[in-house]
C-alpha cells in the first residue's frame, strides 16, 4: 500500500505564508504526478495544484501567483508555497497521487488525511 502524510497546516494571519509538504512512502515504483486540493466546510473539493512530468504545473485560477507547487522525486515529496495567503484559502487541504507500486505497476490514486489551514483576517 502507498501512504501520504501531510504536515505544515495550520493558522496564519492574512497575507502571510504556508508550505505544505506530502510525502508518498510505500513500494513505489513510479508517481506520474502529485496535486493538491482543497475543500472548505459546505463546499466541494477543488484542485488548488497539479504536478507531472518534470516541471509541468496547472493552478486553480483563485491561487495563480499565490500558490506554487513543487517536487522532490528523490523524497517522493510534493510541496505547496503558499503566500499572501486569503481568508477564502481557509480548508482542509489535500494531498493526492498517481502512484505505480512495485506488485503490479496499476496507476491508482492515493489521498492523503488532510491538513487544516486557517487563515484569519
Amino acid at each position: 500500500q502507498v501512504q501520504l502524510v501531510e504536515s505544515g497546516g495550520g493558522l496564519v494571519q492574512a497575507g502571510g505564508s504556508l508550505r505544505l509538504s506530502c510525502t508518498a512512502s510505500g513500494t513505489i515504483f513510479h508517481i506520474r504526478s502529485m496535486a493538491w486540493y482543497r475543500q472548505a466546510p459546505g463546499e466541494q473539493r477543488e484542485r488548488v495544484a497539479y504536478m507531472y512530468g518534470v516541471e509541468n504545473s496547472i493552478y486553480a485560477d483563485s491561487v495563480k501567483g499565490r500558490f506554487t507547487i513543487s517536487r522532490d522525486n528523490a523524497k517522493n515529496t510534493v510541496y505547496l508555497q503558499m503566500n499572501n495567503l486569503k481568508a477564502a484559502d481557509t480548508a482542509v487541504y489535500y494531498c493526492a497521487a498517481e502512484v505505480a507500486m512495485y506488485s503490479d505497476y496499476a496507476l491508482r490514486d492515493y489521498w492523503g488525511q488532510g491538513t487544516q489551514v486557517t487563515v484569519s483576517s
